[in-house]
């Protein structure tokens, strides 16, 4: 998890929120949690040291970094990953999603289990435009089984085209092949250019709708604007990427 919390944005109540959240869905204890600080505010560092004081992950396997400053999504993510084992999925999860399914990081990592060419699989927020009658093919979906086997419960997936990165999963297999994130400035466009990547990698893009997950962030404030703009300045240059990957002219692996 990358956190960038400042006095503009007021994310530091979102975090709470979803930190508390992965308390209650994850067992931390089966999974590193490596948490990110971009340079956040006094008030979100001071909170950081409240919950080491109180102890209030116990023996749970959780990671605080820190940067000086917002070195951006991407760049801090892979610096979660770069502790990455052999055979090891990464997750990257924003601060301001709420999950409410227990058992979610299981369920996801069963799901690649199940399929190998499974490369992403994501949580679907409730404001996502994709499903299977769409009328316009980049947000068309298509729901399908799993491969199951007597006993198994059954699990559907959707596949996509674009997972957006709020709650993903990475599988290793597509870490070893296309390597880590990457964003052409410091916020967006690492999902759109990851889910890219992947599908030309020769992997599928799904989602897990079944796990129930609340985008907590309702925007409309200055830093959120500062992004939007950010976003539509670096389109062209993302499109240009994309154009290069498939042309083979840019190479999907990337490291930092």
């Amino acid at each position: 998890m990358a956190v960038y919390c400042t006095d503009e944005n007021q994310k530091l109540a979102y975090l709470k929120k979803s930190i508390k959240s992965i308390t209650k869905t994850v067992e931390l204890k089966n999974h590193r949690f490596f948490i990110i600080d971009n340079g956040s505010n006094k008030e979100t560092k001071d909170w950081f040291s409240e919950l080491a004081d109180n102890n209030y992950f116990g023996d749970a396997h959780v990671i605080l970094k820190t940067n000086p400053d917002n070195v951006g999504t991407a760049r801090a993510i892979n610096m979660a990953w770069q502790q990455r084992k052999p055979g090891e999925h990464c997750i990257k999860i924003d601060d301001d999603m709420v999950i409410n399914t227990p058992g979610w990081v299981e369920l996801m990592e069963e799901a690649i289990a199940r399929d190998p060419k499974i490369g992403q699989v994501g949580v679907k927020r409730k404001d996502l435009m994709e499903h299977p009658d769409h009328a316009n093919p980049e947000f068309r979906s298509r729901l399908f089984n799993l491969p199951h086997k007597p006993g198994e419960k059954w699990i559907i997936a959707e596949q996509a085209k674009h997972i957006m990165g709020s709650c993903v999963m990475h599988s290793s297999s597509l870490l070893d092949r296309v390597g880590y994130l990457y964003q052409p400035g410091i916020y967006g466009f690492d999902d759109v250019l990851m889910s890219w990547r992947a599908n030309l990698a020769g992997f599928m893009c799904c989602f897990l709708p079944q796990i129930d997950v609340d985008h907590i962030d309702p925007g409309g404030n200055p830093f959120n604007d500062w992004k939007h703009k950010q976003a539509s300045e670096q389109m062209k240059q993302v499109s240009d990427l994309v154009d290069k990957f498939i042309s083979h002219e840019q190479s999907l692996y990337y490291e930092p």
